[in-house]
């Protein structure tokens, strides 16, 4: 026999990886985020390559609990945020026609040109980047010439061309650029890992804690 009860289900899930996984020195909302990122991938060993800013669970809670926009790079992660928990659906721009003709001129990908059309609602914004390293490139590049800050990015690209320069590159400016973030170092990442952080903030939120 197996088990069947969804909720019996995902309390032995939880329960196994707060036994598996190091979760030492982390906060709550720090432990939830790790804790779902481990979750959807299957890996306690991932947990030591996320990585959070002094603020990052805190600011990116206050966001979504005013209803911040939620700034996503593909559609991916943007069907990853589950829906119960926000009144407004998240923003992807990716098939958005502008972006699309903005990267033909530009020569430049999709996802980059996708970010311009951030700009009205980057202030104080949840940002979830979960797909495309030039997304995350392009977002620090606009803030350093003075774009207005999202109050969190969740910077999470998988890949092997960039993935893991830019979120190192998030990681290592993202003091004096003076924004908090969330993030996996490394090649691994993805939609997936991406939603489920932003989840987990979601989460405690409404009390729903592992």
């Amino acid at each position: 026999m197996y088990e069947i009860n969804p909720q019996a289900i995902e309390q032995e899930s939880f329960r196994q990886i707060r036994a598996l996984t190091d979760l030492t020195d982390l906060t709550l909302a720090q432990q939830q985020v790790v804790m779902r990122i481990v979750h959807s991938v299957g890996m306690p060993e991932i947990a030591s390559a996320v990585r959070f800013s002094a603020n990052a669970c805190e600011s990116g809670i206050a966001a979504l609990k005013q209803g911040a926009p939620i700034l996503c790079d593909v559609e991916m992660v943007k069907q990853g945020i589950t829906k119960r928990m926000i009144d407004q659906p998240p923003l992807c721009y990716l098939n958005d026609e502008r972006a699309v003709a903005l990267a033909k001129a530009s020569g430049e990908t999709r996802s980059m040109a996708a970010v311009a059309l951030w700009r009205e609602q980057l202030a104080g914004s949840v940002v979830v980047i979960g797909n495309a390293p030039t997304a995350l490139f392009r977002l620090l590049e606009l803030i350093e010439q003075g774009a207005e800050k999202p109050a969190l990015i969740i910077g999470m690209p998988v890949g092997f061309v960039g993935a893991a320069e830019s979120k190192q590159h998030l990681w290592d400016t993202h003091q004096g650029l003076g924004i908090e973030c969330i993030t996996l170092l490394g090649r691994q990442g993805g939609s997936a890992v991406t939603a489920a952080s932003c989840n987990a903030l979601l989460r405690c939120i409404r009390g729903e804690y592992y």
